[in-house]
């Protein structure tokens, strides 16, 4: 269960705990020890579903062309999201992560059961995409996954994501029982008044704001998994140590926060409206708040010391979408990288960026890849409804799908069933290696230091600034 996108009604049922397992057939025999790739989906812990958006019958998460493609048995699962997935007390009364342990119990039963299926129980590979990729991080930090699956792939979200752990809780659960009438002085009586209300009720309750925001999209991400002392038993950054001996792919899309500006700053996409340095000046106070003016005049300083005297449109605002990006999601999966592999055992780090144009219409011509773009060749969408894709779409599926079930295989992404375009060269925080993927691929692609004076500014300037109180909860 779910509200709609409008967010003025429900979809789904409470009883949504269920899998899709896709299984290449051999031509006369059922084959066997397979590897086992198990998808998470993205919605912000607010929406999705195991099947994904569907299009004339056509879902964004069918597995089949990963399946047969890799060679591989390809899940995908449903989870809790909302209130009934992710709102906490912040103490025992409603400990949250509910969507998380869904996930776990989901990848449990698959340990248990793939074999019988024709899979590799010692061979599972879980993946995600945004609130999938941070859950697929907070599974691998998790003491409860110990042993469950051996490798991981994070597409555009990590557990040190600003909005990936609510540190508040209390204050978003208070909201939602205040909108259903429930007592809001005592965490148990809420919590009990809670479970009692009708649950599309209580999921209709929070409203995600998407217009006249007094902050930046990305603060308003509420519903989001916590430090519960027990599923996460501590701060993500100290949990790193349960990652010693899984393999871990990561990476983002060169514009995964053009979604996010778009909604900040309307006129991001409106070629006729112009932006202004003080416009992007107040973005930037906003996603920096916890810092105060320090954190805001120096991220704007380091962000518009690219801009000649007089900069163009386009130059300020693709500013503001590397801005939102870093934030959002390139910064925190560096740290995520640099985490992994400082900890790694057995356990090897890849770091990838995904730049293959945005195929929007309505968007500008210097659109990148924004959030979300990358699953339409995840999926081998560009195979499934081939009139809908060029040549050169088929060839970013193609690899991508070699990638990522190669990886499943062997751990090792070039090494596999499947041939890929150039060998993809593990990530160290003294080079930082990473992989460009998009449709001209070549040996130039590999390449290293992500954004390295942004990545750092992050890390370390911006970082050892003081916090502030903030009013930034409302």
């Amino acid at each position: 269960m779910q509200m709609t996108l409008t967010q003025t009604d429900t979809r789904g049922s409470l009883d949504c705990l269920y899998l899709n397992i896709w299984i290449p057939q051999g031509k006369r025999q059922v084959s066997t020890n397979l590897p086992v790739m198990i998808w998470i989906y993205g919605g912000a812990f607010l929406l999705g579903g195991g099947q994904g958006a569907n299009v004339l019958n056509n879902y964004l998460y069918d597995g089949e062309k990963i399946a047969t493609r890799g060679n591989v048995i390809v899940v995908t699962f449903t989870y809790r999201v909302g209130p009934l997935g992710f709102l906490s007390t912040g103490d025992a009364s409603a400990p949250g992560n509910y969507g998380l342990r869904d996930q776990h119990m989901a990848i449990a039963w698959v340990k248990r059961n793939i074999v019988f299926f024709g899979g590799d129980p010692e061979n599972i590979t879980i993946f995600g995409e945004s609130a999938g990729a941070v859950s697929v991080s907070l599974q691998m930090l998790s003491p409860y996954n110990k042993g469950l699956f051996k490798r991981a792939i994070s597409q555009s979200g990590v557990s040190l994501c600003p909005w990936a752990i609510q540190e508040n809780p209390l204050f978003w659960a208070t909201k939602v029982a205040e909108k259903v009438g429930c007592p809001t002085d005592n965490t148990t009586a809420l919590a009990n008044c809670l479970r009692v209300t009708d649950p599309k009720a209580v999921t209709l309750a929070y409203h995600l704001y998407m217009v006249d925001l007094d902050y930046p999209l990305v603060h308003y991400l509420a519903l989001t998994p916590v430090m519960d002392g027990d599923f996460i038993p501590d701060s993500p950054k100290n949990l790193f140590a349960n990652t010693a001996d899984i393999d871990y792919i990561a990476g983002v899309n060169n514009m995964d926060g053009h979604f996010f500006a778009g909604i900040d700053m309307p006129a991001l996409n409106r070629p006729l409206v112009k932006i202004t340095a003080d416009e992007v000046y107040s973005l930037v106070r906003g996603l920096t708040a916890v810092k105060g003016a320090d954190g805001a005049n120096a991220t704007f300083s380091l962000y518009t010391q690219v801009w000649p005297n007089q900069p163009d449109q386009e130059t300020m605002k693709r500013t503001v979408v590397d801005l939102e990006t870093d934030y959002i999601f390139l910064v925190p999966t560096q740290q995520a990288l640099n985490l992994h592999y400082a900890n790694a055992k057995s356990g090897k780090t890849y770091s990838y960026i995904f730049s293959e144009p945005s195929r929007m219409p309505v968007y500008p011509s210097w659109t990148g890849a924004d959030h979300a773009d990358d699953l339409q060749y995840v999926f081998g969408k560009p195979f499934a409804t081939p009139l809908g894709y060029k040549a050169k779409h088929r060839t970013v599926s193609s690899a991508m799908i070699a990638y990522w079930t190669n990886f499943a295989r062997t751990g090792n992404p070039n090494e596999g069933k499947s041939k890929v375009p150039i060998a993809w060269v593990p990530y160290d925080s003294t080079h930082g290696y990473y992989l460009e993927i998009n449709s001209s691929i070549n040996y130039d692609s590999a390449k290293q230091g992500l954004r390295a004076a942004y990545v750092n500014f992050w890390s370390t300037a911006y970082q050892n600034l003081p916090n502030i109180p903030t009013a930034l909860q409302e």
